[in-house]
C-alpha cells in the first residue's frame, strides 16, 4: 500500500534522473510482479482454499469475459487498439480481480512455517488472526493516508507550482506515459482549481499520487475507517487532519462519496450518528469550497498557459466557476462524458475490444471511444456482457461485506459510487488495497461465529504402572 502511494512520485523522479524508456517501464512493473508473486506464494502455501461464494464465481466470470475479449481480433469489433493498448487494458481490467484474489487467499488457512508443529493459522474465517489481519490492513490504509496528507499540505505550503513545472513530472507524463497535457506546462490541468479569474488560479493537494483525485479517494477510504471507530482523542485528531487534506484536494465527488459511505455505515450499524456526521461534514465542505477561491493556495499562470486556456475557453463555450453550479466546467465535463459514454455503449453494445477507452486509448494514440467512468470504459472495451459481470460481482461483494465488516463495506460502496465519474480501478492503490480488503473481509465471519481450534493435550505417563 505504501509503495503504490509513492509510485507516481518515485517514477517521475527516476525519469528526471535519467532512467527512462524500457528501463523505467521494467522498474514500474514492480507492483504487478509483487502482486503476482504474493498470489502465487499464498496459493502454494495455503492449507485449504477458501469456501467458494457467489462473489468468487462472479469474479471468475468477469475475468473470463476480459480474457475472451483480449483474444478476439479488434477488426471483429470495429476497434482500433494497438497490441500495446490491449496489454495495458488487460492489466487495467484484471487488476481488481488480482487484488480480490490476494484478499481471498489471505482470508484462508495457511501454515505458520515449514516444519512447524503449531496448528495452521487462519487469516480469516472468523479467527482472531482474521480480525488482526483486517485491522493491519486498516492501519496501513490510515498511515498511508496520513502520509499523503502531510506531504500534500507541506507541498502546498513550501513549494511553488513552478518547482513542479521544472521537475521531471511533465516529462514523465509526456515522454514515458504518452499523456500530453497542454494547459499547465505539461502538468495535469486538474492540479489547479479554475476560479474564473486569470490572476487567481488556486492549487489543489496532489501529494505523492500527483493527482488530487487519487489522493482524495485514499483519504475517503481512511476516513471511513477512522470515523467508523469509537471516538477517541487520537481518532478525532487524525480524522480532522485527514478531512483537512480531503478539503484541500477540492474534490466534490470524494466528499459526496464520503457522505454515502457514512450512510452505509449508519444502515449497517442501525445508528443515526453516522448520518449526523455525514450532514455535518458535507456542510463544512460546502462552506470551505465556497471560500476556496479566497483562502486556497494561490498561484499564477505562465503567458503560454494563459494563451492556451483562453483559446480553450472560446472553443468550449460558456461555463461557470461556481462550485455548486451544474454549468461549472469540471462538473459539466464529467456529466457530458458520462452521458456520451452511455450513448456509445448503447450504440455498440458488443464493445470495441480492449484498449479503446480512457487513458489507455489516449496513451496509445487511438481514437478514444469514451472515457473517465469505470463503467463506461468497461462497456466500451468489453461490452454490456463485461460491464454486467463487473456490476454483479461488485453488488455481491458489497452485500457480503455488509454482513461482515462495516468499514470495508462503506469504503467499497464509496469507491463504486466514485466509479460513475472516474476510472477508480485505474488508480492502482484502490484496485489493490480496497479489493484485497474486500476479499479478506469476505472470509471473516464475525465474532459471533468464531470456532475454536481443537486442542490436543498430551497426558503425562502415570507415576506407577
Amino acid at each position: 500500500m505504501v509503495g503504490l502511494a509513492v509510485h507516481n512520485a518515485a517514477m517521475a523522479q527516476l525519469w528526471d534522473l535519467g532512467v527512462r524508456g524500457n528501463s523505467l517501464d521494467v522498474i514500474a512493473a514492480w507492483k504487478e510482479v509483487l502482486l503476482l508473486v504474493a498470489i502465487v506464494a499464498l496459493a502454494w502455501k495455503v492449507r485449504e482454499l477458501p469456501a467458494v461464494v457467489a462473489a468468487d464465481v462472479l469474479a471468475g466470470a468477469y475475468a473470463v469475459v476480459i480474457v475472451l475479449y483480449a483474444l478476439v481480433p479488434q477488426d471483429w469489433l470495429d476497434g482500433g487498439a494497438t497490441g500495446r493498448g490491449e496489454l495495458f487494458a488487460l492489466r487495467h481490467h484484471l487488476l481488481p480481480v488480482a487484488g480480490y484474489a490476494l484478499g481471498r487467499l489471505l482470508s484462508t488457512r495457511w501454515p505458520t512455517g515449514v516444519g512447524s508443529t503449531e496448528p495452521a493459522r487462519s487469516a480469516g474465517g472468523g479467527s482472531a488472526a482474521g480480525r488482526a489481519g483486517i485491522d493491519r490492513v486498516a492501519l496501513a490504509v490510515v498511515l498511508t493516508a496520513a502520509g499523503v496528507t502531510f506531504i500534500g499540505l507541506l507541498d502546498l505550503g513550501a513549494f511553488s507550482l513552478q518547482a513542479w513545472r521544472d521537475s521531471g513530472v511533465p516529462g514523465w507524463y509526456r515522454e514515458q506515459l504518452d499523456l500530453r497535457y497542454e494547459g499547465l506546462s505539461g502538468l495535469p490541468e486538474n492540479w489547479i482549481y479554475n476560479t474564473g479569474d486569470e490572476d487567481n488560479p488556486v492549487r489543489r493537494l496532489v501529494s505523492t499520487f500527483l493527482s488530487p483525485l487519487a489522493s482524495s479517494y485514499v483519504l475517503v477510504v481512511a476516513l471511513l475507517y477512522v470515523l467508523g471507530r469509537r471516538l477517541r482523542w487520537w481518532s478525532i485528531v487524525l480524522g480532522a487532519i485527514l478531512f483537512i487534506g480531503l478539503l484541500y484536494t477540492h474534490t466534490r465527488s470524494a466528499v459526496a462519496a464520503l457522505a454515502v459511505g457514512l450512510l452505509v455505515l449508519a444502515l449497517i450499524r442501525r445508528s443515526f450518528a453516522p448520518v449526523i456526521l455525514a450532514v455535518a461534514l458535507t456542510a463544512i465542505a460546502a462552506i470551505f469550497f465556497a471560500a476556496y477561491p479566497s483562502i486556497g493556495p494561490s498561484t499564477s499562470y505562465t503567458p503560454e498557459e494563459l494563451e492556451f486556456l483562453r483559446q480553450n475557453a472560446e472553443s468550449e463555450g460558456g461555463t461557470s466557476s461556481d462550485p455548486f453550479s451544474p454549468a461549472e466546467s469540471s462538473l459539466a465535463s464529467h456529466w457530458r462524458n458520462l452521458r456520451d459514454g452511455v450513448e456509445a455503449i448503447l450504440d455498440h453494445p458488443q464493445g470495441y475490444g480492449l484498449g479503446n477507452a480512457g487513458v489507455v486509448a489516449k496513451r496509445t494514440g487511438v481514437e478514444i471511444k469514451a472515457g473517465e467512468s469505470t463503467y463506461v470504459e468497461l462497456g466500451i472495451d468489453v461490452g454490456i456482457a463485461g460491464l454486467a459481470a463487473f456490476v454483479l460481482w461488485s453488488v455481491f461483494v458489497l452485500l457480503g461485506l455488509m454482513r461482515r465488516e462495516a468499514w470495508v463495506a462503506a469504503a467499497f460502496a464509496a469507491v463504486l459510487l466514485l466509479g460513475l465519474q472516474t476510472d477508480v480501478i485505474g488508480v492502482h492503490w484502490l484496485a489493490v488495497a480496497v479489493w484485497a480488503a474486500a476479499g479478506m473481509a469476505l472470509g471473516w465471519k464475525g465474532k459471533e461465529s468464531v470456532t475454536k481450534e481443537p486442542v490436543i493435550v498430551e497426558n503425562e505417563a502415570p507415576a506407577a504402572a
